[in-house]
Parts: C-alpha cells; structure tokens; sequence
C-alpha cells in the first residue's frame, strides 16, 4: 500500500508531495480496453462535480477525485473509488489532468518520487534527502500484549488534560521524516527520507481554522500557512476535529464496529485500514482521554497486532510499541509509549521484508511527539516546560 504523511485537509502540498499521492510506476498490464474504460469513467465521474465541490473553478476537490489504478497494479487491487480524505486539503491545480495520464497509463510524473509508503524514482535525490535509517527488525508477539494494552489505556484515561474553549487552539509539535526514493545511476535503488524536522500545528476545536510551520517544506515557507476552512465541511474519521471526537464512543467495540464500517473498504485490507486508522486520529490531534483509552482497546482486537518490546522514535526516546505489519508491503507501524508512564512518544515504520525495492529494516517514517497542549492563539507556544520535563534532544543517528 502506498502511504504518505498525514495531512490537513487545508494543507498544500508542493509537485513533489503531490506526486507522493500517485502510485509508483509499473510495467503496463492492464488492456487498451481497460484502460480506456477507466479514464472514461474517471473524466465522466469529474465531470458530474457540482461548482459547490470544487476548489476553484473546474478544479475538482481531493475527497470528489475517484482513484485512479495504475499500469502494472496487482491483480485483485481495489477499482476505481473515492479517495481517501486526508486531514489537509492539498493545491490540486492540474491533478486531475495527472491522474488522467496514470490511468491512461502514462507514469512519467508520478515516476519522480516516492511516497513515504512506496518507491518511487528520480535521477537525482530530492533536496535534503537523507539515506533512510537501516534497524534491526525487532520481533513482534501477542504475548504481554493484553497486559501492556491495559496499562497504555489506563495511563492515557487518567491523563489530565486541558479542555479547549471556543476561540482557544490545540497546538501540536513533532520532529518528523518521510520517506523519498532514488534509482542510482548504477540502477540500483536507494532509499532517502526526509531530513528529520519539526512541524507545529494549531487548530480550533471545530476544526475551521489553524496553522501550520513546516519550514523543511517549500510549500509552507517559514512563516508558515493558513489551515482555515473556506468553507463547512463535515467532520469524519478522516478529517476530524476535537469536538468531532468528543462525539465518538468510548467502547472499544463499537469504536472499532464505527471504524470498519466507514474506513474498512480503503487500504490494503480491512484489518490494516482499522489499525491506520486509528493511528491517525492519535498522531496529530489532542484526544479526549477516555476516547484515547477506547481506541488503544479496539486496536488490541484488530488481527495482527502484536507487542514490540522494544521500538525508538524520532528523537531517540525508547519504548514498547503496538504494532501491526502491513501484509501488501511488509511495512510495521510501530505506536511507541514511555515504558514507565505509557505516554505516547511518537511512531515508527520498518520495513520487515524486502520488497518494492525497499530493504528489511528500512525505516520509512518516524516520528516524536514533543509538546501537546492548548493555547490562546495560532503561532502561540505554550509554557516552557521544566527542565526535567523536555523531551530528549535528537540522538545522532544515520538519517538525520
């Protein structure tokens, strides 16, 4: 499955972020009869857009754009359906006439980059391109996993928490890395990731308005961007707000009954759905303590989860992990929690087999949680934490 970094449904991506979003190239497979069908269907879905739905004028909106199969796309892969929303709404200037050319089976554009689930290609690496960071893949088992579920949701139901008011805004910041690809010129791939860096972002309980500083990314600047909402949109998994949340059932069972049923057609199958899913609404998003709880609970159940007695996030801070192995791509996302207070630390993605080019513990994504809280305004940080308090410094490792 292809994977990208979370993103705010306002959020803009730039050309190389956006070709992430496509899949990477293959070896054509499908009939010209096939084919045909498929851009018939895509242009004919495009134009049944209503104005209402559009970013601009004939520029359809991501959550509108059916999803485009790929030249070369293993047999049984899901046809043509909505995509997924992701939590940031990019520039999709010109993507429509992109994803035209990869059903009719042209693969030029999306063949300069890699997601950071995928592979992709380019003659030369993305600026500030890093060699991934290569583990030892740790072995993952069901056992201790009940006993260190219950102490991660205890933890997090008991955890205090501040309440957001009407006007205030829930401020998050991580040091983050994604992975890129790059063909050598001796045709042998290599894998780059992002240079480890830090994103802060501020939105408002209802989700209308924030911000977003990502100076590594060309398309926020160092001033940062507007994550307000030109218009009302529908909270969902996929793009959900604090008060969005708070609606949600507490119940692991009927969380995880909610979750398959409204994410379970997406991604490589169900069961990974339901656990990316969650992930999700945990990375980037302040959640209501006794909701966290809940969603720790239902992740245990979903099939292959396992417990990692031992995973590192992006700024070096150990942990124990839940995880679960991506059967398409042999990716393993790990959730990584202190050992002693289970508060969640951040998360990882190793990959557990070769395959897509892509080497057996190769990290693809990493990332840390370094501050939560709520503040009174957007570029507002909060309170110096304690000296005791501050996050361990990024160790020095190969990638960062």
């Amino acid at each position: 499955m292809i994977r990208t970094p979370w993103r705010r449904r306002d959020e803009p991506l730039d050309h190389a972020e956006l070709a992430r979003l496509l899949p990477a190239p293959g070896d054509p497979e499908l009939s010209s009869d096939r084919l045909s069908g498929l851009e018939e269907h895509l242009m004919s879905e495009i134009r049944n857009l209503t104005p209402d739905a559009s970013t601009g004028a004939g520029t359809p909106t991501p959550e509108a754009i059916p999803e485009a199969p790929f030249a070369g796309a293993r047999e049984g892969t899901r046809g043509l359906r909505q995509v997924r929303r992701s939590r940031r709404r990019p520039v999709l200037a010109g993507a429509g006439a992109a994803l035209v050319l990869v059903a009719a089976g042209v693969t030029a554009l999306a063949g300069g980059f890699g997601g950071p689930g995928g592979p992709g290609s380019a003659v030369t690496p993305p600026a500030g391109a890093v060699p991934a960071p290569v583990v030892q893949v740790a072995r993952g088992s069901t056992e201790g996993l009940a006993g260190a579920v219950a102490d991660i949701s205890g933890a997090a139901a008991r955890a205090e928490l501040p309440e957001p008011r009407p006007g205030q805004f829930l401020y998050v910041r991580s040091e983050v890395s994604w992975m890129v690809t790059w063909d050598g010129s001796d045709g042998k791939n290599e894998s780059y990731v992002e240079k480890l860096h830090p994103r802060e972002v501020w939105m408002s309980p209802d989700g209308d308005k924030g911000w977003l500083v990502e100076p590594y990314k060309e398309a926020t600047g160092r001033d940062g961007i507007t994550l307000d909402d030109p218009g009302p949109v529908r909270p969902s998994l996929n793009a959900p707000s604090y008060d969005y949340l708070r609606t949600l059932p507490t119940d692991p069972d009927l969380l995880l009954k909610k979750i398959y049923d409204e994410a379970g057609g997406e991604g490589s199958n169900p069961d990974q759905q339901a656990f990316t899913t969650i992930g999700d609404l945990l990375r980037e998003q302040v959640v209501p303590p006794k909701l966290a709880a809940g969603l720790y609970r239902a992740a245990a159940r979903i099939p292959g989860v396992v417990l990692v007695d031992d995973s590192v996030d992006a700024v070096g801070r150990h942990g124990v992990a839940i995880a679960r192995a991506d059967e398409a791509d042999g990716a393993r996302t790990e959730w990584i929690f202190d050992r002693e207070t289970y508060t969640y630390l951040g998360e990882r993605t190793v990959q557990t087999r070769d395959a897509e080019g892509i080497k057996k513990g190769t990290v693809r994504g990493r990332t840390a949680v370094t501050d939560r809280a709520v503040v009174d305004a957007v570029k507002q940080l909060p309170a110096a934490p304690a000296q005791g308090d501050r996050p361990a410094p990024p160790a020095p490792s190969a990638g960062t």
